[in-house]
């Protein structure tokens, strides 16, 4: 049977991971919260234009 406790104290993380999530975490990423911005800003200024 396995012991979990003991795999567990075994386990380390790959560098390949860790090299991953920095390469992830310092892109400047869009997502959907900073597109609906823009649309809200574009909105807007196009109503303040009319």
């Amino acid at each position: 049977m396995i012991n979990f406790e003991e795999e567990l104290k075994k386990f380390h993380p790959s560098l390949e991971v860790e090299e991953v999530e920095d390469a992830i975490y310092n892109q400047d990423l869009t997502d959907m919260a900073d597109i609906l911005v823009k649309m809200i800003k574009k909105s807007e200024d196009e109503e303040k234009r009319q």
